[in-house]
């Protein structure tokens, strides 16, 4: 009889605490208080299409990187890099509306190009021409605008060959001779022997 008791009062216990718990998640969802962080929409974004050629011919430059570093409200937002494709177009969509964006391109065999866009619009195209490298600034001579003279890429230094030696005289080794005999000059400690008288 005791354990019956026990039985009945603890679903009765359980029943309640049952109860309890979906009331207040009844209760928790109806409740106008909500916490949690705040909703903040990303900022309005800009597309940016880049076409790259060459000067010389107009023909697209593949496989160029167009280095996108956009600054807004003084603030460096970082950087990107995007390759263009075979019709040399780069494209991102991704940069803050009302950011100035320094553009650079740098492609194999041409001059490294670089200059600052301020972007306002919803979409922007950028049209580059792509240079050969250009002369070294001298302030020696006024060179500014000349093709390089030096060919693009890692340059080895110019090494002179070696000079073919020829034999001199002089230098030539000789051919081996017996040495001579050399006679001494010294003293003998031994006096000569003198003759002895005839009888």
């Amino acid at each position: 009889m005791v354990s019956s008791r026990h039985n009945l009062l603890f679903r009765t216990v359980l029943l309640c605490a049952m109860a309890v718990l979906t009331a207040s998640s009844l209760l928790a969802q109806d409740s106008p208080v909500k916490r949690g962080r705040k909703y903040k929409p990303p900022p309005e974004t800009s597309k940016i299409s880049v076409q790259v050629t060459k000067k010389f011919n107009g023909k697209p430059i593949m496989n160029a990187a167009v280095i996108f570093n956009p600054y807004k409200d003084g603030k460096d937002i970082g950087n990107l890099e995007v390759k263009t494709d075979p019709e040399g177009k780069a494209t991102i969509d991704i940069i803050p509306t009302g950011s100035l964006v320094r553009v650079q391109v740098i492609a194999n065999g041409y001059a490294t190009f670089a200059e600052e866009y301020q972007v306002d619009e919803p979409s922007k195209d950028i049209a580059i021409e792509m240079l050969r490298p250009r002369e070294q600034v001298s302030s020696y001579k006024d060179n500014k605008g000349d093709a390089s003279s030096r060919k693009w890429g890692v340059q080895e230094p110019i090494r002179p060959k070696p000079a073919e030696q020829k034999p001199d005289s002089k230098s030539a080794p000789q051919a081996s001779q017996p040495p001579a005999e050399i006679e001494s000059t010294t003293p003998s400690s031994t006096p000569p022997s003198q003759s002895a008288p005839q009888q």
